[in-house]
């Protein structure tokens, strides 16, 4: 999950817990209650319940503590042996413990009668000393023996809330600075084999969903999966149809985070740093060592869960706080919240890891939860909005439909909302919590809770929407239909994604794919460039001059683009790549040349040139003349392949057009000798034009040279299949279907 602006948004949370604390602060401090230290019961089976705050997971009612600034409510409920409240029964209340010269301590009343419904209650006016005053409340008839239930309230001094602030801004950073160096290590180290995943397998639904979650569950960013897609389609690499089932594979895939942050294995979390900077000092091993930023990255995720944690445990009877969670569990107004924040931050898995975080605490009700949830997936959208800004209609309409996923997925849930979230209660494990504390009940189930309502909710829209994807993708075609007003500039860069820039490894796939389409046109002017000598053609002469613009257009682009993908954190593979492509492009821009600086001027003279070429020299030049393309065919496959056998042999073959030129050239000098008219007339046109397609074969073989320097070391023995290094990617077999036409000639 890529976090944008992580201090802003901490600091804009804890400026708003803060302004919070002063706007409603007590005059002299403000007072904290901790769990009791036991129940209190009678003889005749009357239990005592602690009622300070209670949610739905504690199987209660919510119950509001607020009393006038300064004073808190001690309330109690009766409890029979069979469940039902007890009422008319005499609660004492009393102090148990103060600080020491304590002034203004006041409790009324000392003795209290339960109600109907079992409660019976009694308001503390707290002194201004800091410190704990521990209030006591027992049953009147019960046993001197029999411990009171107690209620712990600190008075802290009125700078509590800058320790507060800075423990949450602090653990804030941390967490969501972990959060972005996990998915950054991963992208580096895997983002490469990811790409090519995710544009194999897009074709069928269900194979696409798989891929969607399984690149995001490596990457950690379902942002990051979107944003590629939406790269993908402005490049023509995949269709927007192929990448629906791919964007509910990613929403499903970000669920992983949000699991792994559910358990609690904070304490853990320095093992996790060290692990993961041991793991970056490995030497040699770029992989390793940014598989090992991802691990430092969770570490620093899970250390700063615990700083928050301490931060934000004064909350836990901070008045003004407990009301707001109150009224997050009004639906609206908890998925408004929860899409603010989420798109502040750009990342649904942090702000969800924050909740768990919250919960852990015991500060937030699954009630309140989910609508943060809901609101949190919805969110998380405004990435691929934003990403698709400067994109063409189909690349939009993979953000817009980011979006529909999302919001339409939350309208289906928001009617069964109470269903749903007991589902999230039945498929979440139940956990051991002795006592019958509300509090430290729902601190130790709600965590797993909200982590499962993230998956059930990604799942339910996933299966939902599935079998519909095509009449969805007509749905969004229908909203945002094709402009055709819309003007193409002469020249563009079709592939060269500027969001893409911030992941290296999808930003050279797009390189390659605009240095293959750059390789396309100079095939195709190297086809063009003969049409003069042979078919007379006029024409040509300004095909050519367009294509020339287009070429230098192009490798102006790729040169500043990958210049700029290799100034940012980069492997040294990812070097290595960009540097072939950039050799690529200059000896691709070099065949452009030649044929427009050399054989285009002899072309403009020879269509006024009275005399043709022999018959024997005609077909040499055109033999020659396809050898050249066939060399340029193969360059282009080849830089889509990046095959090491396909370099060698168009290696090969290049040394068999050089032996085919001495040839031609011995069978042009013997007409010479029989001084055939035709022959000596166009003896200049067919020397040169001969020397220039065989220069052209040399630059395009010069693009194999290149990525044979990379393969130079050994191959293994043809026995045993080589198997790539952890530096090494994998290299596919070059498929049959993309076999340059002619490499039997």
């Amino acid at each position: 999950m890529r976090v944008k602006h992580p201090i802003l948004a901490a600091l804009l949370l804890g400026a708003a817990l803060c302004l919070a604390a002063v706007l409603s602060c007590l005059p002299l401090g403000t007072a904290r209650a901790d769990a009791p230290t036991g129940n209190a019961s009678a003889a005749d089976g009357v239990r005592l319940e602690r009622l300070l705050w209670v949610g739905a997971a504690g199987g209660a009612t919510a119950v509001s503590n607020a009393a006038p600034p300064g004073s808190r409510r001690v309330r109690v409920r009766a409890m029979r042996a069979d469940g039902r409240p007890a009422a008319g029964l005499a609660i004492s209340f009393s102090v148990l413990a103060a600080p020491g010269g304590a002034q203004g301590l006041e409790l009324k009343p000392t003795v209290a009668t339960t109600d109907a419904e079992g409660v019976a209650e009694s308001l503390v006016t707290l002194g201004p000393q800091p410190g704990a005053y521990t209030i006591g409340a027992a049953l009147s008839k019960a046993p001197p023996t029999r411990a009171p239930l107690t209620f712990t309230f600190t008075v802290r001094d009125l700078r509590w809330w800058i320790v507060l602030f800075v423990g949450l801004v602090g653990g804030l950073a941390i967490f969501l600075y972990g959060m972005g160096q996990a998915s950054g290590g991963m992208t580096s180290a895997f983002g490469r084999r990811m790409r090519v995943l995710v544009g194999s397998f897009t074709h069928n639904r269900a194979l696409a969903v798989g891929v969607g979650a399984f690149v995001t569950m490596v990457i950690q960013s379902s942002s990051a999966t979107t944003v590629m897609l939406v790269g993908f389609v402005q490049a023509r690499l995949m269709t927007f149809t192929q990448t629906l089932g791919v964007i509910l594979g990613a929403h499903i895939g970000t669920t992983f985070t949000t699991q792994i942050i559910a358990f609690r294995i904070t304490e853990y979390s320095l093992l996790f740093v060290a692990m993961g900077f041991a793991m970056m000092l490995i030497p040699h091993s770029d992989r390793l060592r940014y598989a090992g930023q991802g691990v430092l990255g969770f570490g620093m995720v899970f250390f700063g869960m615990h700083v928050m944690a301490q931060a934000m445990a004064p909350l836990a009877g901070f008045e003004p706080f407990i009301r707001l969670i109150v009224a997050l569990e009004n639906p609206l107004v908890g998925i408004l919240l929860g899409a603010a924040l989420t798109a502040l931050i750009q990342a649904s898995g942090a702000f969800i890891g924050i909740l768990i975080v919250l919960a852990s605490q015991g500060l937030l009700t699954l009630e309140a939860a989910v609508p943060l949830v809901l609101g949190a997936n919805i969110g998380t959208s405004i990435t691929a909005v934003l990403a698709s800004i400067p994109t063409r209609r189909d690349a939009k309409r993979v953000a817009l439909a980011h979006v529909l996923f999302q919001v339409c997925g939350v309208l289906v849930i928001l009617p069964w909302m109470g269903p749903f979230e007991d589902l999230a209660r039945w498929i979440s494990p139940v956990a051991a919590v002795g006592g019958t504390e509300p509090l430290m009940a729902a601190a130790a189930i709600v965590p797993r809770q909200i982590a499962n309502t993230h998956t059930l909710f990604n799942i339910t829209m996933t299966l939902v929407f599935l079998p519909f994807l095509g009449y969805f993708a007509r749905l969004v075609d229908w909203i945002l239909p094709d402009l055709p007003e819309e003007r193409e500039a002469p020249f563009k860069a079709v592939y060269l994604d500027e969001s893409m820039l911030t992941t290296p490894a999808f930003a050279l796939s797009m390189s390659r794919a605009e240095v293959v389409r750059m390789a396309g046109l100079v095939k195709r002017m190297v086809e063009t460039c003969v049409l003069p000598f042979v078919e007379q053609r006029h024409d040509a002469l300004a095909l050519l001059d367009r294509m020339e613009d287009e070429v230098n257009f192009l490798e102006e682009k790729i040169d500043d683009y990958l210049t700029r993908i290799t100034q940012r954190n980069v492997t040294s593979p990812q070097v290595e790549e960009a540097f072939q492509l950039m050799y690529a492009t200059t000896e691709l821009e070099q065949i452009a040349d030649i044929v427009t600086k050399t054989v285009r001027p002899r072309a403009a003279e020879w269509l006024g040139f009275p005399r043709r070429f022999s018959h024997a020299g005609e077909v040499e030049l055109r033999d020659m003349h396809l050898r050249a393309i066939k060399q340029v065919a193969r360059a282009s496959t080849l830089l889509k392949e990046r095959s090491p056998e396909r370099a060698r042999r168009m290696r090969e073959k290049y040394a068999k057009y050089r032996a085919m030129e001495i040839d031609f050239m011995r069978s042009h000098f013997q007409r010479l000798r029989e001084a055939i008219p035709e022959s000596m007339a166009t003896n200049e046109f067919h020397q040169e034009l001969m020397e220039q397609l065989v220069r052209i074969i040399s630059h395009a073989t010069n693009i194999a040279r290149i990525l044979l320097e990379e393969d130079a070391q050994p191959p293994p023995p043809a026995a045993t299949p080589a198997v790539p290094g952890p530096d090494e990617e994998a290299r596919p077999n070059p498929p049959t279907q993309h076999r340059a036409a002619g490499d039997g000639t």
